[in-house]
């Protein structure tokens, strides 16, 4: 296993603004390569190789906050404590591995000297406590892949999950009381060479998923949520509720279903559609915060955006919109009375999209700008999304508006270079 260590210290100026606490919600963003302002737009200049995180307020008010720069290199591989407090971020050499920026002390170091985030081929993404306090990390040890916690300042560093099986995909609990994962211990107990049951590396092929686990952080007790096999993340719906789906057409699965597996009663069951025109394949799913409904894309005989209860009745459906597979991405407001639809990757060939509980068009806006990858603030005043403008050679922006979807304002529209929303910090 790399070793954990903290070297490569460095001071970062930031406000107080930050440092004593996020007050209310921030859009972070990355702009990589910015241009000289002051020279003619239509000369082109070399890349800065450099890219920078900017915090701002969604109104605009108080401009955006630098807040760290980095090499180009580490794209979006930059994770944010919810409440704004800590920074996590990947560098590549020189001096490359995981670094943690202590928000509140103003001080950046690195942690684990890695050579990438990818650990026996699984992209795993650190997670942060809500808090900000714990980072829990996927990493490679000398047979198998453990769950790591470290705090903020980088001390008490330990294994949580010391089973010889491959554990990855850490995601906690909103309250912080517990910790999903996925895990192929189910499969493979142990790939420690001579302990019961355990997996020969020399024959046996390395796993690229598992089952749901999750761990109670107090008691260190840990629950299979179920028997199914994922290879891809689950997410936690609220503190009860983990969702989850089952098969991936990239790989030949003919179908693609959605579980919903409850923490507290150890029940997972399948969600789908009751009635005869159920789809094979649901993509792109987004689920309310109080669990009572999902939007996903329904990929069958016909192709729709359908809205779905959790008892598989269906609420509301529109073939309005037409995405590509997984070309999708819905965001749903806190109180669950608003979901915002766009596209991904730049791909989106809507304007903004808004739609209440009952899938009634709200916002049914004109591109440009587009929307791409919505999302809504913790407070539910305002969602935050990428707009693409084909009037500027496909320029990217980050936008802010209400949250009905109206009174867009441009963040970025004074920068150059290349945008990526990340997505919100504070409460």
């Amino acid at each position: 296993m790399t070793g954990f260590i903290f070297d490569n210290l460095q001071i970062v100026d930031l406000p107080n603004s930050l440092r004593q606490g996020i007050a209310s919600p921030l859009i972070a963003y990355i702009n990589q390569n910015d241009r000289d302002q002051t020279g003619n737009p239509l000369t082109p200049q070399p890349p800065t190789n450099l890219q920078t995180l900017y915090f701002a307020p969604p109104d605009n008010s108080a401009g955006r906050i630098p807040v760290l720069e980095m090499p180009a290199g580490t794209e979006d591989q930059v994770f944010l404590a919810p409440n704004g407090s800590a920074i996590a971020y990947f560098k590549p050499d020189p001096a490359g591995g995981l670094y943690i920026l202590n928000v509140e002390l103003g001080v950046s170091g690195r942690v684990l000297p890695l050579a990438s985030m990818v650990q026996r081929g699984i992209y795993s993404r650190p997670a942060w406590s809500p808090n900000g306090d714990q980072l829990a990390i996927a990493l490679a040890t000398g047979y198998d892949m453990d769950i790591f916690i470290l705090n903020r300042d980088s001390t008490g560093a330990r294994s949580v999950t010391p089973q010889g099986s491959y554990e990855f995909w850490p995601a906690w609990s909103p309250d912080g009381r517990h910790l999903l994962f996925v895990s192929d211990r189910p499969r493979c107990p142990s790939w420690i060479p001579g302990e019961p049951g355990a997996c020969d590396a020399l024959v046996d092929a390395p796993p690229t998923g598992g089952s749901p686990f999750v761990l109670e952080l107090a008691t260190g007790a840990v629950t299979q949520l179920s028997d199914q096999w994922l290879t891809e993340p689950p997410r936690w719906i609220n503190n009860r509720l983990v969702a989850f789906a089952v098969g991936d057409p990239a790989f030949g699965d003919p179908e693609r279903a959605l579980w919903v597996a409850d923490v507290i009663s150890g029940r997972a069951r399948s969600v789908r559609m009751n009635d005869s025109a159920a789809p094979a394949l649901y993509l792109s799913e987004a689920w309310s915060p109080d669990g009572n409904a999902v939007v996903f894309q329904s990929a069958g005989a016909t192709s729709e955006i359908v809205l779905m209860n959790a008892n598989g009745s269906v609420l509301g459906r529109t073939s309005e919109l037409t995405f590509a597979r997984f070309g999708m991405a819905a965001a749903w407001s806190p109180d669950s009375t608003r979901i915002a639809i766009g596209g991904v990757d730049g791909q989106c060939p809507y304007g903004v999209r808004v739609l209440d509980e009952n899938f009634t068009f709200i916002a049914r806006g004109n591109a440009p700008p587009s929307m791409c990858n919505p999302v809504y603030s913790p407070n539910g005043a305002w969602v935050a999304f990428t707009g693409v403008s084909p009037r500027v050679d496909g320029r990217v922006d980050v936008y802010a508006a209400n949250s009905s979807g109206f009174s867009a304002v441009n963040l970025t529209g004074v920068l150059r270079g290349q945008i990526k929303l990340l997505g919100w910090v504070g409460r």
